[in-house]
């Protein structure tokens, strides 16, 4: 977008670090609720910026979640629960793309392969 990308963090990495930091509270305190071990999770969030395609800049969200004591399944329908309830995606639902996974894998793959086998 310009600039000469020096030193110093941008406000695309605060964006992350915020959004990531809330959801993650937000995945813990439901984890909580429903007993589940979330202990050692970890978010890695990415956010982009490009044009929109029509006239103007938007942001791409992706958050990424390791947790190794829970389920793919578990974790997957925890985020899911996390996306409903975390300010954050309430705030951004519907005005910028937002992809949530499990060790790499979209939750809506995780929770539809889950269905499928039950």
């Amino acid at each position: 977008m310009g600039g000469n990308g020096g030193s110093g963090t941008n406000p695309e990495q605060l964006f992350a670090i915020a959004y990531a930091a809330c959801f993650q509270s937000t995945m813990l305190s439901a984890a909580q609720r429903g007993r589940f071990d979330a202990s050692d999770s970890r978010f890695t969030s990415r956010v982009g910026i490009g044009p929109t395609g029509h006239g103007g800049f938007g942001l791409r969200v992706a958050l990424a979640l390791h947790a190794p004591h829970l389920a793919s399944a578990a974790a997957a329908h925890l985020m899911a629960e996390a996306d409903e309830r975390c300010p954050y995606s309430n705030a951004t639902r519907g005005n910028i793309q937002v992809l949530l996974t499990v060790d790499g894998t979209p939750i809506e793959e995780i929770v539809e392969n889950d269905q499928g086998a039950a």
